[in-house]
């Protein structure tokens, strides 16, 4: 079953951020600044919207999507942010029935336009995952100013 995250969800949100940041990038994540995120983006759905695949009451992987207005195209692309998927549950589709359920989502909807990710240049394998669904690379490259 996918469904939209709850606050009962937040530990499991920040477990796997914490996992995923480390095993993409080698960083390791404040848990408290990890809390105070997920509050906000909870306390305020315009900053975005945690997913959750669960089977049998346990989370087997989650997503996150933020909004990007296009004037182009007058309408709102998604964007997938803090995909995790448990390891003991790669390879049997959790990603990819996630995204046919944001896809579809899109598809429903006359304000959605589209969905975009991004993907650390050395994560292969999510990369393969992603050119699978039909997603491409070769429009945009990501730059990026941090405070």
């Amino acid at each position: 079953m996918i469904r939209e995250a709850t606050t009962k969800d937040i530990p499991t949100l920040i477990d796997f951020q914490q996992k995923m940041a480390w095993e993409t990038e080698k960083i390791t994540l404040d848990p408290n600044v990890l809390l105070q995120g997920a509050n906000k983006l909870f306390e305020d759905e315009t900053r975005g919207k945690y997913y959750v695949l669960e089977e049998n009451g346990v989370v087997m992987g989650s997503l996150m999507t933020t909004y990007e207005w296009s004037e182009w195209r007058n309408g709102t692309v998604l964007w997938i942010q803090s995909v995790y998927v448990l390891e003991s549950q790669r390879g049997k589709g959790i990603y990819k029935k996630m995204y046919e359920h944001i896809r579809e989502m899109v598809n429903k909807s006359k304000e959605l336009i589209g969905i975009r990710l991004y993907v650390d240049k050395t994560n292969k394998s999510a990369q393969q995952v992603y050119s699978k669904l039909g997603m491409n690379g070769e429009h945009y490259q990501v730059f990026e100013w941090m405070k």
